[in-house]
């Protein structure tokens, strides 16, 4: 969840008090703006102190220096931005993160004027939302705060920009993407026995607020639909499966939505087929999927993103009650498609192979894109740096590479083609749900794509991206909120500037 730190936006002016943050070069000069503010005493400050520091002025390097002569704040931060090559490639999100890693006090001011390279307001903005990424943390569950922890709260962050009115108007269509990861976040770090299915989806529901029209399918409603596969992994548990569809209408009367499934197994023992004890508990992060979805919906109604959306997750628990779906059981799909189980704990393509046919089913989708944490064996490809990009259209896998490098949620495409289908036969139904060890990425992805008919489609493997994944600027937890920003960013850049 986010503290209470404020972010505040005002003109340039002098700064009387606590840490000023500025920028140099690998010359170790500020820009001319910043020396004329600072004073031609606090220049020669930079220099001298950086020397004696080994400082280098190099991208993401930082100095500071307490108590700085001539000037009357309490610390003066000097954050390097490099040479030239780096000019050209800076991400002001990630920039934020690291602002706001150097920061220890209750008033900071950034003089967001960099040397040589130019900062829109959409820059500034950008990197306000990566000073609040970086100080999410989740700690709702501790009665005794740290000393550290409590340090956090309270504080306020000021950019002094040329035009505090362009900024606050572009740090508003852009708040409520910060505040959709961190939604995501808030889903996946949740503990299981307070999040399961039911109380995800009144957590959908809460997007009522924001315009979205949601509806909520229990196991009654699923029965009638005929989804057999999600409910054969809902069933082994006591809490009842459920399907949210949340639609969002922002575009013409007549436009296709674009359409967003998440799986959200809220927590996965893997049933009958049982995972190891060891780890089990990040299983509660088996519906960062779903959880991006639900934040994802939140960005585009808050920012009243002019496309039509439907967002769709499937929500259940995978336990090992004697009720629970064995290996070698048979489940019939919505589809009418047979799926032989061979291991429950191949669960995941199961929930999503039910609501990927609804959604295409119900509302024929321009395209559709589902995530999904959905298999180890995309770790070993691709460790935690890229989710693994599956899809039947080399259009919509462009689009999703560029919004991945665009927002550093980068995405690699991954093989689909008849050979995996091919493995997926079964004996005894239409398909297993594993093929076994080999390939066991492309065989899930083949899976899921026998319910998607002919609609463009892309599958986002999520596994080692959206939990337990490395620190970056923006991200010291567990949970990252991975899709958010990137989705959100193929919205912006492909279906809305048309």
């Amino acid at each position: 969840m986010a503290d209470s730190f404020k972010i505040d936006f005002q003109a340039h002016g002098k700064v009387e008090s606590g840490d000023l943050i500025v920028f140099v070069g690998e010359n170790l000069k500020p820009s001319a703006a910043v020396a004329k503010q600072l004073g031609s005493k606090a220049v020669d400050l930079i220099a001298k102190a950086a020397a004696a520091e080994s400082f280098k002025g190099k991208a993401k390097s930082a100095m500071s220096i307490v108590v700085p002569s001539g000037l009357s704040v309490d610390r003066l931060i000097v954050i390097g931005v490099g040479g030239e090559k780096d000019r050209n490639d800076v991400d002001f999100v990630q920039m934020g993160g690291l602002i706001a890693g150097k920061v220890n006090g209750k008033l900071a001011t950034v003089v967001l004027d960099l040397p040589d390279i130019e900062v829109t307001p959409e820059a500034v903005a950008d990197t306000a939302v990566g000073v609040g990424l970086r100080r999410y943390s989740f700690d709702r569950y501790k009665t005794k705060k740290k000393d550290e922890d409590n340090g956090k709260a309270g504080g306020r962050l000021v950019f002094s920009v040329a035009d505090p009115a362009a900024v606050k108007k572009a740090y508003k269509t852009r708040e409520g993407i910060q505040q959709g990861v961190i939604i995501a976040r808030d889903l996946v770090n949740e503990p299981p026995n307070v999040l399961g299915p039911q109380e995800f989806a009144a957590r959908a529901q809460a997007l009522t607020k924001l315009g979205v029209e949601v509806e909520i399918l229990d196991d009654k409603a699923m029965r009638k639909l005929g989804m057999g596969a999600l409910l054969g992994v809902a069933q082994g548990s006591v809490r009842g499966g459920r399907v949210a569809i949340m639609r969002w209408n922002g575009g013409k009367a007549n436009d296709k939505p674009i359409a967003f499934v998440g799986k959200g197994v809220v927590f996965d023992t893997g049933g009958i087929s049982i995972k190891p004890g060891a780890g089990m508990e990040d299983m509660k992060g088996d519906m960062a999927g779903a959880a991006c979805v639900v934040g994802l919906m939140h960005a585009l109604a808050s920012r009243k993103a002019k496309a039509n959306v439907v967002g769709a997750i499937g929500l259940v628990e995978n336990m090992p009650d004697g009720n629970a779906q064995r290996p070698g059981d048979i489940v019939t799909t919505m589809s009418g498609q047979t799926i032989e189980i061979i291991n429950t704990d191949a669960e995941g393509r199961l929930v999503l192979a039910d609501v990927l046919w609804y959604v295409q089913d119900r509302f024929k989708p321009k395209f559709m894109i589902d995530l999904a944490t959905l298999t180890g064996a995309i770790m070993v490809a691709l460790a935690q740096e890229y989710a693994g990009l599956f899809s039947n259209n080399d259009e919509l896998a462009e689009r999703l590479t560029v919004a991945g490098k665009a927002t550093g949620e980068r995405v690699w495409r991954m093989p689909l083609g008849p050979e995996f289908d091919k493995m997926i036969e079964s004996k005894f139904a239409d398909m297993k749900n594993s093929a076994g060890r080999f390939g066991g990425s492309s065989t899930a992805a083949a899976l899921l794509q026998r319910f998607v008919n002919d609609v463009p489609w892309a599958h986002l493997d999520i596994a080692g991206t959206a939990m337990g994944s490395p620190a970056t600027e923006i991200n010291k937890g567990w949970s990252s909120g991975w899709g958010v920003r990137l989705l959100d960013r193929l919205v912006r850049d492909h279906y809305e500037a048309r």
